[in-house]
């Protein structure tokens, strides 16, 4: 039982439980990959499967989130990711692999959809910005998540255990927290979605901003260690405090950013986040020295933390489209970039190099500051 069940903690629960799952899966990618004797081209192949299916599962739960109400939808959904995790772990060859992780994909993206359009609607009740926060529970689920891929590799444990054990302490610790009492809104559908959700018109420049930020995640994620390795030449050990100061950067400030949120206002401070941004990511590509390197990716953690989130709460109050689908068609910018940016990243840095394609990057942070009055909610005066 869950003492002094609060909206709040019923919606970081969401968010904490999905980012567990996707941490259980990312941290046993390289056991993955020997159970199925997989090499690199294959696990592209694989992850790009899963990325499909969190993008053709935007649209459809945007709706569905519309018409039957989030928190419902969350729940359900919650519940189907993590079977499918389960799913993935005890695939026996590549070919089910592919489905389990397309399922997996699908259910991801939909929840990303649910729970960020349930924590709008915690947002609007409580009168105050705290989107920010939930998305630290997210990355720090995801880092728990990541805690029992070690824990589980340490002591023997098979993929299939892991991630059944994984699962169902997640679900169990934090699923009694999403049956709290709560009733979603429901919205008249729009007009027919498209197989893909694309923002239009003003929604449009909100999705620009959480493309940048999502590209830039992306790239710590998947290329930081390369690029110290590579570039800065530091040690293995030294190049996987990459991503890690950046990720202990983003959490923090979503912990905190919210009160300067609710001070300074989305503009200013989605502007200066993206300068922040991009100042970080001048020291790495144009220093590239180890010191400059890491301040860089702190400056990046701390610069990107509040755009998506601010992308999510202001597309939730777009006047066009209901929230549901809003939210549906910024997340295919902001995830699509997520996953489609790493890839671009390696070609460019093939046909230039790795610190030209960590400068371009720069480019969209500072796009995302010019971007930043979009954010503005749709009836402020200013």
């Amino acid at each position: 039982m869950i003492p002094r069940l609060t909206p709040w903690r019923a919606v970081a629960a969401a968010f904490a439980l999905n980012g567990v799952l996707l941490g259980i899966w990312a941290s046993r990618i390289p056991a993955v990959m020997d159970r199925h004797a997989l090499g690199e081209a294959e696990l592209g192949r694989l992850l790009l499967i899963m990325g499909v299916g969190a993008l053709l599962s935007f649209p459809l739960a945007g709706r569905m989130a519309d018409r039957l109400g989030a928190v419902r939808l969350t729940r359900w959904i919650a519940g189907g990711y993590v079977v499918t995790v389960v799913l993935v772990g005890i695939a026996p060859n590549t070919a089910a692999l592919g489905l389990a992780l397309f399922m997996f994909g699908g259910a991801h993206g939909a929840m990303d959809v649910t729970m960020n359009s349930w924590a709008t609607e915690v947002e609007k009740h409580l009168g105050r910005s705290i989107m920010s926060s939930f998305h630290a529970m997210w990355s720090l689920g995801t880092g728990l998540g990541a805690m029992t891929g070690a824990g589980a590799s340490l002591v023997g444990l098979s993929l299939g255990t892991h991630f059944l054990v994984g699962a169902l302490l997640a679900a169990l610790l934090l699923g009694p927290a999403l049956r709290l009492s709560w009733s979603s809104r429901r919205h008249a559908a729009g007009p027919v979605s498209p197989t893909f959700a694309i923002p239009s018109g003003a929604l449009l420049l909100v999705g620009l901003v959480a493309l940048a930020s999502g590209l830039g995640e992306g790239a710590v994620a998947d290329w930081s260690a390369v690029f110290l390795t590579d570039v800065v030449r530091t040690s293995e050990a030294q190049a996987a405090l990459g991503f890690a100061v950046f990720s202990v950067a983003m959490v923090g400030a979503r912990l905190c950013v919210d009160r300067v949120i609710m001070r300074f206002g989305p503009v200013s401070v989605a502007r200066t986040g993206a300068i922040a941004a991009a100042t970080g990511i001048a020291l790495v590509a144009g220093i590239a020295t180890a010191p400059a390197a890491f301040v860089g990716f702190v400056l990046m953690g701390l610069g990107y933390a509040a755009l998506v989130p601010l992308a999510f709460s202001r597309a939730a109050a777009d006047p066009v489209l209901p929230p549901g689908q809003a939210i549906a068609a910024v997340a295919t910018l902001g995830y699509g970039a997520m996953l489609l940016g790493p890839p671009i990243i390696g070609f460019v840095a093939e046909e230039t190099s790795l610190r030209v394609a960590f400068a371009l990057l720069g480019g969209f942070a500072l796009l995302a500051a010019f971007l930043a009055p979009a954010l503005r909610p749709p009836d402020a005066r200013v």
